[in-house]
């Protein structure tokens, strides 16, 4: 028992021992001054982070591409207008842009027959009356002029739209919610949609598709290239909200040169008219009707006294439900306008819209009973100029 004694007492002095080493050394340690060093680092201090800098060659590019921007608004906003009413308190209505010194201003339809009477705010904050001059609500197209000096106007630079390509840059200009002159940019997202109007059956050609921001009060802008010529007129969005989603279209300018003009010397444009029905062919239509062809438009009605019923076109003679859906069956398939080739209905849309005109004698190919075969048809305008 007293080893055992003898032992718990060496062993709690060897604890001790080494606490008070440890105490004594961490007195020393206090003790010990702390160089001036070491004790400013002691003292608050405020730390300013510096971004990872971009190479030279990514620096540039980048401040090339805000000038270019910043470039067009300043050359452009000047010829983009304010529309408004009388009864509006000076509230945008929608957006047009300058064309010439004559004060000719181009806007969308839908703007231009928003009210019964209309004004036109500038850039330099002057309001003057606004007189329509032509509307199609085919294209949704406007012509509206203002009466000012023409030294006081800077009209915009129209460009092409037939050269334009998917990614290319896309630089809006209008008025959204009111906001005068606003600048969104994107890129054209796709080419040659049509877009279906609210009281027609007819669908507007050639549409451009951008994800620039479009907005209401947009309407009637233009849609710029990285040059700052006009491609577009912003026209439309799909949007579930009522505001930009991403998707918003504009009537393409090769339209606008075509349209315009007619618009000013007369009032109206004479939209080319076939006058059939029909159907973009799809493989459940190919299997169900036994198709000879996989694309093209199967033809379902032709219009009474329209220039395919004058030329023999045929319709469809049978009911056949596709997918649950009720079709005609044994009409003409047309595959092609005069040699180009046409897959879906939207083909045949903007094939009429950009490169024929009302007196124009156009072939189609289609095919007939499982032959292929060609016809030929004087086009008339579209009834009601719709």
């Amino acid at each position: 028992m007293w080893k055992r004694i003898l032992s718990w007492f060496v062993l709690g002095f060897l604890v001790l021992s080494g606490a008070a080493c440890s105490l004594s050394d961490l007195a020393a340690r206090l003790s010990t001054p702390v160089p001036t060093e070491t004790m400013a680092s002691q003292e608050p201090v405020i730390v300013v982070l510096t971004p990872t800098p971009l190479s030279p060659g990514i620096s540039s590019r980048a401040d090339v591409e805000e000038e270019l921007v910043i470039d067009i608004y300043a050359r452009v906003s000047p010829a983009v207008v304010c529309i408004t009413a009388p009864d509006e308190f000076g509230t945008c209505i929608g957006s047009g842009f300058i064309i010439d010194t004559e004060g000719h201003v181009v806007t969308n339809n839908h703007v231009a027959t928003a009210a019964p009477s209309l004004l036109a705010k500038l850039a330099d904050d002057r309001t003057v009356p606004a007189e329509v001059v032509g509307t199609d609500a085919g294209s949704d197209l406007a012509v509206i002029q203002i009466d000012v000096p023409a030294e006081e106007l800077t009209p915009v630079q129209l460009g092409e739209s037939s050269t334009l390509r998917v990614g290319q840059r896309a630089i809006a200009i209008g008025n959204p919610f009111g906001l005068e002159r606003t600048v969104t940019t994107g890129v054209i997202s796709s080419l040659g949609r049509t877009l279906l109007q609210e009281d027609s059956s007819f669908r507007i050609a050639e549409m451009i598709q951008t994800d620039a921001a479009i907005n209401p009060g947009n309407s009637g802008g233009p849609l710029l290239d990285s040059q700052g010529r006009v491609i577009g007129i912003n026209t439309a969005i799909q949007s579930l909200t009522g505001v930009s989603s991403g998707i918003g279209f504009a009537v393409p300018v090769d339209i606008i040169k075509r349209v315009v003009p007619e618009l000013i010397a007369n009032g109206r444009y004479r939209h080319p008219w076939l006058g059939v029905t029909g159907q973009t062919i799809t493989q459940e239509m190919v299997e169900a009707m036994d198709l000879p062809v996989e694309t093209g438009v199967l033809v379902f009605s032709v219009e009474p006294d329209s220039p395919a019923e004058r030329a023999a076109l045929r319709g469809g003679v049978r009911d056949v439900f596709v997918s649950g859906r009720p079709m005609l069956a044994g009409g003409d398939i047309v595959i092609a306008i005069n040699a180009t080739i046409v897959k879906d209905f939207d083909d045949m849309i903007n094939y009429l819209a950009s490169r024929t005109s009302v007196g124009d004698v156009v072939t189609l190919t289609i095919v007939r009973d499982g032959a292929e075969t060609t016809i030929e048809l004087t086009l008339e305008e579209r009834p009601g100029n719709r």
